[in-house]
């Protein structure tokens, strides 16, 4: 699985456990409350932790598309036709400034890298 998928089952577990939790309160169950508050600090502790692995990986890809000798803000009309585009410029990496690594970037607008001049 990849990060995204764990994040979304650990979030639909952390639901669950809340719902729990709120049902133990009302039946004033300390044992079960106890129990499902510490499942809760777990399950953020592992949120927190693939997070941090996720902006790690986003560091990485973005200081090896960095390390490529070349990079540009792509035109409207290359946008357009980005398959034809990708099958002449060999290597061509595209980075959207809303994607993740986009933002950790801190592009503005859609960028190509690529080993050559294109």
């Amino acid at each position: 699985m990849n990060l995204n998928q764990d994040i979304q089952l650990i979030n639909n577990k952390i639901d669950l456990f809340r719902r729990k939790l709120e049902a133990a309160k009302l039946r004033d169950d300390q044992k079960s409350v106890l129990h499902f508050k510490k499942e809760l600090s777990t399950l953020n502790r592992k949120i927190a932790s693939i997070k941090g692995m996720q902006t790690a990986q986003n560091n990485s890809k973005a200081d090896a598309l960095k390390e490529l000798g070349f990079h540009r803000v792509l035109t409207k009309a290359e946008q357009a036709d980005m398959g034809k585009f990708k099958k002449t410029v060999k290597g061509l990496v595209v980075v959207h400034p809303l994607t993740a690594l986009g933002r950790e970037m801190g592009i503005s607008a859609v960028t190509g890298y690529a080993p050559a001049k294109f």
